[in-house]
């Protein structure tokens, strides 16, 4: 009886730790993204081009104009 008292933690214990330090890992990997996603702001030069895509079809055509 004494000598499982003294092993320590088993194996699953152990299994357990690593599964759930990985998931945490994940979990800030995905917080680091999602906080560099937000810091980019939307440029407002395509925010026409959106809003047009998103229109019905007109019969005249415009440009946008981007220098080289």
């Amino acid at each position: 009886m004494e000598t499982e008292l003294r092993a320590g933690l088993s194996a699953a214990a152990i299994v357990a730790i690593v599964c759930n330090s990985v998931v945490a890992v994940l979990i800030l990997i995905l917080f680091v993204i999602l906080y560099k996603a937000c810091k980019i702001p939307s440029s407002p030069e395509r925010a026409p081009v959106l809003a047009e895509t998103q229109e019905p079809q007109r019969t005249e055509q415009k440009y946008l104009l981007t220098a080289a």
